[in-house]
């Protein structure tokens, strides 16, 4: 039971859900509730695969780096629960399979977004994060692929409303892991791996939080503007993005910085997932 449990990790599941969450939430916006139920549930579980697949060859390259911080130091592969050989055959079993249910039953076009954020993850953010701040930067690519990846499902096409998607997630990713930067400095620091915090100190990367919440905010709420939504969606998405700048503001100075960058880290989860909510419901 524990061994499945270590492959079951080995993946990183949290990523998953939250990207399935949002490949869920791109899908209803292009079907506006005229479901397709066979191609969710492939577009889903043929994501989901793929994305599992990327995380373990991401653990598998990162394991010595694992062993260095606090937080990622008992993964299966940093303690050498898994054999490595496993692993990497393991990632192959779900890329194959994965890659396989994209473009037999959803559309190539999915499977070319699929390809690029793997790459990304894998190899340029692999890359870019031991050797510059940048690195998350490069790495917002393939987090924000899939809301659009949902959408290009059932659109068949990369469009405005594609375009926006990829841009909300991708300034959504950008306050959310300068958080995590933030309140996990130390681990970072002990790993070598340069983050923003430890280039421009911890008052310029609030700054940095804040100023993405607000690009947030208007990049949110163009799916209204453009047509693509309804304003039922445009109430929601304005009320959660101006309840996040407020919980940053709210404390900005009397705040600790590792409480403040945790209780934002925290709250881009509340937004991300109430944003989908409104992205459904602004669907109909």
């Amino acid at each position: 039971m524990s061994l499945l449990k270590d492959y079951y990790e080995l993946a990183k599941p949290e990523r998953t859900y939250a990207n399935i969450m949002t490949a869920g939430a791109g899908f209803l916006l292009a079907s506006r509730w005229h479901i397709n139920w066979a191609l969710l549930v492939y577009l889903l579980v043929g994501t989901s695969l793929v994305i599992g697949s990327a995380c373990v060859v991401n653990n598998y390259i990162d394991r010595e780096i694992d062993k260095k911080m606090a937080r990622t130091k008992k993964r299966p592969l940093a303690v050498g629960r898994i054999p490595l050989w496993n692993a990497i055959t393991y990632a192959v079993i779900l890329g194959v399979v994965g890659f396989g249910i994209l473009a037999l039953y959803v559309n190539w076009l999915v499977v070319a977004m699929g390809v690029i954020a793997y790459i990304d993850y894998v190899v340029l953010y692999g890359i870019a994060k031991r050797k510059s701040t940048y690195g998350t930067i490069v790495g917002s690519v393939s987090g924000s692929m899939s809301m659009a990846a949902g959408y290009v499902a059932v659109s068949g096409r990369i469009d405005g409303a594609a375009v926006l998607l990829f841009a909300i997630m991708t300034l959504w990713q950008m306050p959310h892991f300068y958080s995590i930067a933030m309140y996990r400095l130390k681990d970072y620091t002990a790993a070598g791996i340069p983050v923003l915090p430890s280039k421009i100190g911890m008052r310029n990367t609030k700054i940095r939080i804040i100023l993405y919440i607000i690009a947030f905010m208007v990049a949110s709420m163009l799916l209204t503007a453009f047509g693509y939504a309804n304003d039922i969606y445009f109430t929601i998405a304005a009320a959660v993005s101006v309840y996040w700048l407020w919980q940053g503001l709210q404390t900005f100075e009397a705040a600790k910085d590792e409480p403040w960058a945790r209780k934002m880290f925290f709250t881009s989860l509340t937004v991300l997932t109430v944003l989908c909510l409104g992205i459904a419901i602004g669907s109909i």
